[in-house]
């Protein structure tokens, strides 16, 4: 039998884990404007990128958007995904489909629909102008935002989804019991509902973080050329400065500051509600 996962193992060292080292190996060599890269086998990019004031707002702003969109898509999708938890209706599978419909539009299309509604020309300005609620266009596109709102919308499904299945999965008769032995709804929800479905907050939380911090397309639509986060921050060393040790370095330290808070966030809801 354990010749079976073989084959996915050789496919997952030969398309990640290789480039990975490959990847890695560069992040360690030196920039040269003439030579593109010299061969080398030191940290300085990563302690250049530690203590630049530039980098570290980078990483600061990723982290806090990726934070800040985390919490707003759970508060937001916790109640949608105990209605489509608990639904039961012939309808359910529509409705699981019309929360998976957005995930079939492109992130770079949905942000182009953003736009067009943040523009000082777009629909939302065109509406506050012509009933009078503002004198003048308000300034909604390439803010911070327009950039939470824009990720918030992209993730939300996934949240959804993936607290929903594990609703579903929590018994009925729990809730009546608790009901029975007199629990408000608001006691039942924090001492039964929330602690089993933890499961489910937890891997929506960790996966919405990871799509977070890795966004691209809807912090350069929506942010503009002024919001930087570390994934356009690694676009821009790779393609425009054609520095692929620093643009190496940032993807390493990205990928370390995504690990590291999904791995504390996995343990700390393992600990407070005891996720096996």
């Amino acid at each position: 039998m354990a010749l079976l996962v073989v084959p996915a193992c050789l496919l997952v060292l030969a398309l990640l884990v290789g480039p990975m080292i490959l990847m890695f190996r560069i992040s360690l060599e030196q920039y040269s404007p003439t030579q593109l890269m010299i061969a080398t086998f030191s940290p300085d990019n990563y302690v250049r990128a530690a203590t630049d004031p530039y980098y570290q707002q980078v990483i600061l702003t990723t982290l806090g958007v990726a934070l800040l969109c985390t919490a707003l898509t759970l508060v937001i999708a916790y109640p949608a995904a105990y209605w489509v938890g608990r639904i039961q209706s012939r309808w359910k599978s529509l409705v699981v489909i019309a929360t998976l419909f957005p995930l079939l539009v492109g992130n770079v299309v949905r942000s182009a629909g953003w736009m067009a509604l943040f523009a000082r020309g777009g629909l939302i300005n065109t509406l506050l102008l012509r009933t009078g609620l503002v004198a003048e266009p308000i300034e909604l596109l390439y803010t911070p935002k327009a950039v939470v709102l824009g990720i918030i919308a992209v993730v939300l499904p996934y949240m959804i989804l993936t607290i929903a299945s594990v609703i579903e999965s929590i018994p009925r008769d729990l809730e009546d019991a608790a009901s029975n032995l007199g629990a408000s709804s608001l006691r039942t929800f924090w001492r039964v509902i929330l602690p089993l479905s933890a499961p489910g907050v937890a891997a929506g939380c960790i996966l919405v973080f990871v799509l977070c911090m890795n966004t691209y397309a809807t912090a350069v639509l929506l942010g503009g050329p002024r919001f930087k986060m570390m994934a356009p921050a690694v676009y821009d060393q790779f393609v425009r400065g054609n520095n692929w040790p620093m643009g190496a370095t940032l993807a390493f330290m990205l990928l370390a500051v995504t690990m590291g808070f999904t791995l504390f966030g996995s343990i700390a809801f393992a600990r407070r509600y005891r996720v096996k």
